[in-house]
C-alpha cells in the first residue's frame, strides 16, 4: 500500500489488529465504551458499532457477545432487521443502562476506540517527519510565485529535511509568513493520526478536523468489514501531514492537556496535534507570553525529541515531540532570547527585504496578476522619487499595497485601471504614517 504522493517515502501504516487483544486495549474499557456508544447514539446492529467504534465486525460481535454473557446486552430478534440486512439487533439491559451511566459518569468520551499511547509512539516513529525528505525543486515549487534571496533555499533546505527547530527573523513584511507555508506545502505527504489515546486509563482526543486535513479513504459498508477487513487500523485516520499556525493568541497553556471539568474528557494540546508534521509560531514577540518563556517550555522537547505532558491529577507522562516548529519573528533574537535558548533553535534564518531587481520583478508579477499595466513614468517616479525618502529600503509587502491602493482609487474615480506618478504618490500617502504630535 502506498498512499503518499509522488516523490515522498512510503509510510508503513498501523496494521488492523487481528483480534481483540491486539488493541491492546483492557476489555473492561472497551465493553464500558460499546456500552456508552449504544446508550448515547442508540445504536442496535453490530455493523453500525463497528463503525463507530473503529473496529472489526468480529471483534465487535465478540464485544457483544461477552456483554450478553454479563446480562448487559440482549438480543432484539431478526424482527428488527431492516429491508436491507438480516443482521440481527441489540439493545441495553437495564444493567446494561445502569453500567453505561456509571460508565459516563467517570468520563464522557465514547465512540472511537482509543489507541494505546505506546503502540502511537511506534507509529510516530515509522512516519517521523525526520524521515522526510524535500529536493531544492520541490520546496522551490511549494513556494509559488514567491520571489526568494539567492541562497535562501539553500539555508531552508537543510533546516527543513533536518526537521529541527527553525528560527525565521527579519524585519516585517518580507514573506517569513509565506515561507513558512511553503515549508507547509512542501511536505506534500499523509500520515496516520490517531482519533485519542489511551494512557493511564485516561483517553485524549487527537484527532481534529480543524488541525487535521483527512484524506478520504475507499469506503467499505459494514459487511465489507467481515469480508475484506481495513487496510490498516481504523482508529487512525489517514491524513496530511498536519500544520498548526498561532499568532500572538499563543498562551502557554494552550501547550498543556485540555481537561473538561464536566465532560471529564482531556483533548490534546497543540504540539501534540501537530505530531509528524508542523507547529508554526507567527509574529513571535507578540504574545502575551515572553518569547522566552515560550522557548523555556519547550527546551526539553526541541532537544529530546519528548514532551511532558500531566494529567488532571497531577501525574505526568512522556509523549513523542516529532514536529518541525518555526519560529518567526520581527525582532532581532538577541532582544528576545538568551543563548542557553538560541542554542537550542537548531537552525536561524535571517529573512531580508528584496534588492531593487527582485523588488521590479514583484511588481511586474502582482501587475499582471491584477492585470493592472506596467507604466515606465510611474515606475521611475516611484523608485528615483519615493523610496530614496526611505533610504531605498524595499520590503515584499510594498507591490501589493502600492497596485491594490491605485486599483481602489480607480475603482472609486471610475477609472480605467492604471498607473501614474499621482496614483503612486497617493498610494504612498497610505503605506507610512508621518511622525508628528497629535493634540488631544
Amino acid at each position: 500500500m502506498n498512499d503518499q504522493t509522488p516523490g515522498a517515502s512510503a509510510i508503513t501504516p498501523p496494521p488492523m489488529p487481528a483480534s481483540l487483544a491486539d488493541t491492546g486495549l483492557p476489555m473492561t474499557l472497551m465493553r464500558d465504551n460499546l456500552l456508552k456508544t449504544m446508550f448515547r447514539m442508540s445504536l442496535n446492529h453490530a455493523s453500525e458499532l463497528a463503525r463507530i467504534l473503529c473496529l472489526s465486525f468480529s471483534q465487535v460481535q465478540q464485544l457483544i457477545d461477552d456483554a450478553r454473557g454479563e446480562h448487559l446486552i440482549e438480543a432484539m430478534g431478526t424482527m428488527h432487521a431492516t429491508a436491507m440486512s438480516s443482521e440481527m439487533g441489540f439493545q441495553l439491559t437495564d444493567a446494561g443502562r445502569n453500567r453505561a451511566q456509571q460508565a459516563l459518569a467517570i468520563s464522557e468520551y465514547y465512540g472511537a476506540m482509543p489507541v494505546p499511547l505506546d503502540a502511537y509512539g511506534d507509529q510516530v516513529r515509522r512516519q517521523s517527519i525526520r524521515k522526510v525528505r524535500i529536493t531544492r525543486e520541490q520546496l522551490l515549487a511549494a513556494m509559488g510565485d514567491l520571489i526568494l534571496p539567492e541562497g535562501l533555499l539553500g539555508d531552508l533546505g537543510p533546516a527543513v529535511t533536518s526537521g529541527r527547530s527553525i528560527l525565521m527573523y527579519g524585519p516585517p513584511g518580507n514573506g517569513k509568513s509565506s515561507i513558512s507555508n511553503g515549508i507547509r506545502d512542501a511536505m506534500g505527504d499523509n500520515i496516520y493520526v490517531p482519533r485519542a489515546v489511551l494512557h493511564a486509563g485516561q483517553i485524549i482526543s487527537v484527532y481534529d478536523p480543524i488541525v487535521h486535513r483527512l484524506v478520504e479513504p475507499p469506503k467499505q459498508s459494514g459487511n465489507a468489514l467481515r469480508v475484506t477487513g481495513l487496510r490498516y487500523d481504523p482508529r487512525y485516520v489517514l491524513c496530511e501531514r498536519p500544520t498548526v499556525i498561532t499568532g500572538g493568541e499563543l498562551k502557554l497553556d494552550m501547550l498543556e492537556l485540555k481537561y473538561n471539568a464536566v465532560s471529564r474528557t482531556y483533548q490534546a494540546p497543540l504540539q501534540f496535534k501537530a505530531t509528524g508534521g508542523v507547529f508554526i509560531v507567527d509574529d513571535l514577540g507578540r504574545q502575551e507570553e515572553p518569547p522566552q518563556a515560550l522557548i523555556n517550555r519547550w527546551i526539553v522537547p526541541l532537544e529530546m525529541n519528548y514532551d511532558i505532558l500531566s494529567l488532571n491529577s497531577g501525574e505526568k507522562f512522556i509523549v513523542p515531540f516529532d514536529t518541525l516548529v518555526i519560529f518567526s519573528t520581527n525582532f532581532h533574537p538577541n532582544d528576545i532570547f538568551d543563548q542557553a535558548a538560541l542554542r537550542r533553535i537548531f537552525f536561524k534564518i535571517k529573512i531580508d527585504g528584496p534588492n531593487q531587481a527582485d523588488f521590479l520583478k514583484i511588481f511586474a508579477l502582482v501587475a499582471r496578476k491584477r492585470r493592472i499595466p506596467l507604466n515606465e513614468e510611474a515606475l521611475i517616479h516611484l523608485l528615483q522619487t519615493k523610496y530614496p525618502t526611505i533610504d531605498n529600503v524595499y520590503s515584499n509587502y510594498q507591490p501589493v499595497f502600492l497596485i491594490d491602493q491605485m486599483i481602489a482609487i480607480c475603482n472609486f474615480e471610475g477609472r480605467p485601471h492604471h498607473m501614474s506618478p499621482d496614483l503612486i504618490d497617493r498610494a504612498w500617502k497610505n503605506m507610512f504614517v508621518r511622525d508628528e504630535d497629535i493634540l488631544r
